[in-house]
């Protein structure tokens, strides 16, 4: 096909191909079909992943500090975002239980774990 035969430009092509998707996002916005959720109770805070290092071995750690932080709630280890303080989770390991941050006994299975309350003593 020679030049004088090409109906299309590439640019006319790629013009065309941004405009299209930025159209069917613009389309699925307005018609309530994307979902943007403020309930942050069953959003991931990140994944973390746990190095073990022995006596004596090297470990290198990027110089620069997350955004996290770690704090004890009732028993448990959670992340806090440095940001925002109310984005915070209870850090679980693969079979969603709970990871401790202490040696004291689990707290009572059935209490479900609530933001500033205190944990109860079973003296």
């Amino acid at each position: 096909m020679s030049q004088s035969e090409a109906r299309f430009t590439v640019r006319s092509l790629i013009a065309t191909a941004i405009g299209t998707i930025i159209a069917t996002v613009l389309v699925l916005e307005a018609s309530g079909r994307i979902d943007h959720s403020d309930n942050k109770d069953h959003v991931p805070v990140g994944e973390f992943e746990a190095v073990h290092i022995t006596p004596g071995e090297e470990f290198r750690m990027s110089p620069k500090s997350s955004e996290l932080h770690a704090v004890c709630e009732q028993g448990y280890l959670a992340v806090a975002a440095d940001t925002d303080p109310d984005f915070r989770g209870i850090l679980v390991d693969y079979k969603n239980r709970g990871v401790r941050c202490s040696r004291e006994p689990a707290p009572e299975r059935n209490q479900p774990i609530q933001q500033g309350q205190e944990p109860a003593d079973n003296e």
